[in-house]
């Protein structure tokens, strides 16, 4: 056999090793395939192809792997089991950039399943890898290498410290700042998952100077970089008040409010997200929110908004109001009470209108003023059927109690008040009673519209213990009117008259003068 013979067979393996591993590659890019490649033992055959003496082949064989890895944490199991991470974590120090890249992927697609898996890339020394490949001149390289240690701080506190330990922050600050818009989207996003789990871990993202350089990208036009902005912002500042005073400081208010209108939902979200997050701290920082014209910005992001996107905006109104009456009506005045009805009405999710009942709460347990403009918008039938709905979440039915209790014992809104005497459940009827208890007697107007509208008369209806706090409502009720009233307004009382008819002689009443 000659020598070109000889060489001819090396070349028809080197052609059947790069069709194979391409076409591998291709069918592994559509979910329906991925099933049979596995139970083909696809993952035994990828693994030797990592090392090929081909450089195409290697990356190709690694873009196979990502792809299958990506499809379940089965298949992401099987790279970790399979012994393939050392070999990876290696090309990631020794090969070209177009391999860098390819292994930067398997790892991510591994990390992303689950902390267990995302441990495992830890374990085989990937983080300082990849760490190492930030500081890459390839932007491309770099982007891989960001997404990678995104997904493996997402997890939890214990990973992301890894990722932190491997010296990972000041590079993804620095790739912030390059030009390229992708690389920028996905740094942003990794330090939003590193920031996301605690103080601390937030606290080195700020000492990185992360917030300024987030800061000054408030206002790009690229949707996808804004999401991430916003949703890193929003992890810095929700730890403590500190933090979110040191965002606050970033000038970032009124700036993002434009942003509660932007076109991409996504955007809309992480600012209402940031907003809320400054807003639940303090008085101060939730002030500082009303002066800048948020309440108003986010009262109609909660009318534009439904689902899990009003969520955010919803709780915002809520933190703002709890603080004072003074910011609570700010809410008021602009019109915050009916977007919040309007949410506990028709939202299906539970836990959503669960936040709206605790708003309405917050706004109406001040002073009765507020729990008046919360009665006007026609809250409290819907806070009441709320806590007596079996289908009802036990958080939604919790929640919508204590907006209902909280209202009520602020209410002296007549009209609203007797709506609830007819269907309210005994806890609820004693708080109502309660109201009409401190009303009726320093109001003579309200003591007369009381019996007109039929309200003495389904007091008197009412079964209360003996000696019961309802018991004394009711009596001091009672103490209002002459005796003759409530007693014409008591059960049985028609009786009493049809008796006394039947025991009547006429012209007795003649007789006797």
């Amino acid at each position: 056999m000659t020598s070109r013979q000889i060489l001819q067979v090396f070349e028809n393996y080197q052609k059947a090793r790069a069709s194979f591993v391409q076409t591998v590659a291709d069918l592994s890019s559509r979910p329906q395939n991925v099933e049979a490649l596995r139970e083909a033992g696809v993952m035994a055959l990828l693994r030797p192809l990592l090392i090929d003496t081909v450089p195409t082949i290697q990356q190709t064989a690694a873009l196979a792997l990502g792809r299958l890895a990506n499809h379940s944490d089965e298949l992401a199991a099987a790279v970790v089991h399979d012994d393939i991470l050392p070999q990876l974590v290696y090309s990631l120090a020794e090969q070209n950039r177009f391999y860098k890249k390819a292994a930067a992927f398997v790892l991510r697609t591994v990390a992303k399943h689950s902390p267990e898996l995302a441990m495992a890339v830890v374990d085989s020394g990937a983080v300082s890898a990849l760490v190492t490949c930030l500081d890459e001149f390839d932007p491309g390289v770099k982007e891989a290498a960001a997404w990678a240690l995104g997904y493996i701080a997402r997890h939890n506190a214990e990973l992301a410290q890894a990722v932190v330990d491997a010296g990972a922050v000041p590079l993804l600050i620095l790739c912030i700042q390059e030009p390229e818009m992708t690389l920028k989207r996905i740094s942003a996003s990794a330090l939003s998952d590193i920031a996301k789990h605690t103080p601390e871990l937030a606290q080195t993202v700020v000492d990185g100077g992360a917030i300024a350089y987030l800061s000054q990208l408030l206002e790009v036009q690229d949707a996808k970089l804004k999401r991430q902005v916003f949703s890193a912002l929003s992890q810095i500042a929700k730890h403590t008040v500190d933090l979110a005073e040191l965002v606050v400081e970033a000038y970032i208010f009124p700036a993002v409010l434009p942003s509660l209108k932007d076109p991409d939902e996504y955007v809309r979200k992480n600012v209402a997200m940031l907003i809320r997050e400054v807003a639940k701290h303090s008085s101060e920082l939730a002030q500082l929110i009303v002066n800048s014209g948020g309440v108003i910005a986010l009262v109609d992001y909660v009318n534009d908004s439904a689902g899990s996107g009003a969520m955010p905006g919803i709780m915002a109104l809520g933190y703002i109001s709890a603080f004072s009456e003074r910011l609570a009506m700010s809410v008021v005045v602009s019109h915050g009470v009916p977007a919040l009805a309007h949410a506990l009405h028709t939202e299906a999710e539970s836990h959503i209108r669960a936040a709206a009942a605790w708003s309405l709460g917050q706004i109406g347990r001040h002073t009765p003023e507020h729990a008046r403009h919360v009665a006007e918008a026609n809250v409290l039938p819907d806070l009441l059927a709320c806590t007596m709905d079996p289908a009802a979440s036990d958080d939604l039915r919790a929640k919508a109690s204590r907006a209902l209790k909280n209202i009520l014992q602020k209410c002296t809104h007549m009209p609203a008040l007797q709506a609830l005497l007819a269907d309210a459940p005994p806890s609820v009827l004693e708080n109502v009673v309660a109201q009409f208890a401190k009303i009726l007697p320093s109001d003579a107007k309200a003591r007369k519209q009381f019996v007109t509208s039929g309200g003495l008369k389904k007091i008197q209806e009412i079964q209360a213990e003996e000696g019961s706090d309802l018991s004394e409502a009711i009596l001091t009720i009672n103490e209002c009117f002459p005796e003759e009233i409530v007693r014409y307004y008591s059960p049985g009382y028609s009786e009493t008259l049809l008796q006394r008819l039947d025991s009547h002689t006429p012209g007795s009443a003649k007789t006797a003068s």
